[in-house]
């Protein structure tokens, strides 16, 4: 479980480091403010990335998802009981579960119609999302099961 612990913080960190980036002004994957949005927000008629406040905010939450698998395999000492820890990583895999599977809704699709985001939803953020949270729920449900 420790190579899945450290993948999943290894993903998780490389988000953060993205809403990080367009926090501070990034704009890629698009060529300006407009194209980005259109490619990471997706939201009909978005035409500007989220404030700087809503990209760090995101990103923190991130970050201590990123830390949550090495705390459960012990990599670093934690002042959380272990049932404690995998029970909130069985709640951050059923968001990340949660945001996967509502990106094949059509309900998420008349939501988020822009282009190019409903194509990479579908092909790359949504399938991460719900990898991403069967990681989690893999390592919560290993932590109950011992």
């Amino acid at each position: 479980m420790i190579i899945l612990a450290f993948a999943l913080s290894l993903v998780l960190l490389l988000i953060t480091t993205l809403h990080v980036y367009w926090g501070i002004g990034g704009i890629w994957p698009g060529s300006d403010a407009k194209s980005c949005a259109r490619a990471v927000v997706g939201f009909r008629g978005v035409d500007e990335m989220p404030s700087a406040f809503a990209s760090f905010a995101v990103a923190a939450c991130l970050a201590l998802a990123t830390l949550w698998p090495l705390a459960l395999e012990d990599v670093f000492a934690s002042p959380f009981p272990k049932e404690g820890l995998a029970a909130t990583a069985l709640v951050i895999g059923l968001v990340f579960l949660g945001r996967g599977i509502a990106g094949f809704t059509p309900w998420w699709r008349r939501l988020t119609p822009e282009q190019p985001f409903a194509r990479l939803d579908q092909r790359l953020y949504s399938p991460l999302c719900l990898l991403i949270g069967l990681g989690f729920a893999v390592l919560a449900i290993s932590e109950f099961s011992t």
